[in-house]
């Protein structure tokens, strides 16, 4: 039987154990943590993502928990619109789904042919020509046809085999949270949570998981909103990082004000932005009877002013279970590799232009850049928001 080891058990690593697992695959999986688990915020899923779910055979889960998000265009901080929403970035909204509910979905799907650890810190590889690749740490050492590394944007496997890819800060750090229905304030009937706001180095956006009264298919509905901010990841408490957000959103238009209200201290996911600098010149390195692949974060961590982070790592599941699903060791899985990298690395560059193209325009910093940014933004959006949902949505996966 064909062997895989994963690192990692965030959605690339979890997307990707259990669809080698159900072809047939043993899988072992190997996590940091003490126990396999998702944050208690929320993420959004673009159609891209969406398309990879349905290729892993994961659809129908999606369609019970998942909520769409209607393209609500893009405001000031006092209100007013920079840019409507196009019909162009209508055929791209995402899916907003609980982080903590998509997670069941993945566990549900890991099937029996799998072995998971938890608790082990992958600290050592082998990839020696001729040999079977290998992990370790410190205490025992797992071998398999293919390693995957899905360890994140400090992937230690990715330091080995990539190494002039560093992590860097992007410059901003974000937030997440999700208010549960018994907490979220009382809406107005005709305000519809869409859209984005912008102000000078700041965003914010907001969503409805699920309906108020009931969560829908989800059990953990609410109001999922996340904010932006230029600087470093806070190295506070949750307490204080939720003071900051409401001082640095004060005056912001309803409903924000009354969301950060509405908001505790454990509601909090921050995420440092953590990119890659420069991307990796290959996503798999064949060695032996297989190889090992980089997937997610570890492949291709980048700013997350297009919230690409999932669904990319949900494309590198459905790619790399297609091009390894006829392999057998040896030259086909060999092969197999290039084939991902090949694919999977012009994906991501092309993903990186686009981000760095929306981030210029989304994301200016200081007073003067932004008034200029607002009285250009009417030929700005078509152009570069347009183009960048393209992005989003054109992708498919590859033929079974």
């Amino acid at each position: 039987m064909r062997s895989a080891v994963v690192v990692g058990a965030g959605v690339g690593g979890l997307a990707t154990a259990g669809a080698l697992a159900r072809t047939g695959w043993r899988v072992t999986l190997l996590e940091r943590a003490d126990r396999l688990r998702a944050d208690p915020a929320a993420l959004l899923l673009w159609p891209n993502a969406v398309a990879a779910l349905r290729s892993l055979g994961l659809g129908a889960g999606l369609t019970a928990i998942g909520t769409r998000v209607p393209m609500g265009g893009l405001r000031r901080a006092d209100g007013q619109w920079l840019a409507q929403p196009s019909p162009t970035a209508a055929l791209a909204a995402p899916v907003v789904v609980h982080a903590e509910d998509l997670h069941d979905t993945f566990i549900a799907g890991l099937g029996d042919q799998i072995e998971i650890r938890t608790g082990i810190t992958v600290r050592s590889m082998h990839a020696r020509p001729g040999d079977r690749p290998a992990v370790g740490d410190g205490r025992h050492t797992w071998e398999a046809d293919v390693i995957i590394a899905a360890d994140g944007a400090d992937s230690t496997l990715r330091a080995r085999l990539a190494p002039q890819s560093i992590a860097v800060s992007s410059g901003y750090a974000a937030w997440r949270a999700v208010i549960p229905w018994y907490r979220a304030p009382k809406l107005p009937d005709d305000l519809v949570l869409a859209g984005e706001t912008l102000g000078g180095g700041y965003r914010f956006l907001a969503a409805s998981l699920g309906d108020r009264g009931s969560s829908g298919a989800s059990s953990r509905g609410g109001i999922y909103w996340t904010a932006t901010v230029a600087g470093a990841a806070r190295p506070e408490s949750k307490a204080t990082q939720l003071t900051l957000l409401k001082r640095w959103f004060a005056g912001w238009h309803a409903p924000i004000g009354d969301l950060l209200a509405a908001t505790e201290p454990d509601d909090l996911v921050q995420q440092d932005g953590r990119q890659l600098r420069p991307l990796p010149n290959e996503l798999a390195f064949p060695v032996g009877t297989g190889g090992f692949a980089l997937v997610g974060d570890a492949a291709h961590a980048m700013p997350h002013h297009l919230a690409q982070g999932a669904g990319l790592a949900l494309e590198d599941a459905a790619t790399l279970r297609s091009l390894l699903l006829p392999a057998i060791p040896g030259p086909a899985c060999n092969a197999a590799l290039a084939a991902y990298s090949a694919a999977r690395r012009a994906r991501a560059a092309q993903v990186v232009r686009q981000t760095q193209r929306v981030g210029a325009v989304l994301a200016p910093r200081g007073n003067l850049v932004t008034r200029a940014r607002d009285r250009a933004f009417g030929a700005l959006a078509p152009r570069v928001l347009d183009r960048a949902a393209t992005v989003a949505a054109d992708w498919q996966p590859p033929a079974a």
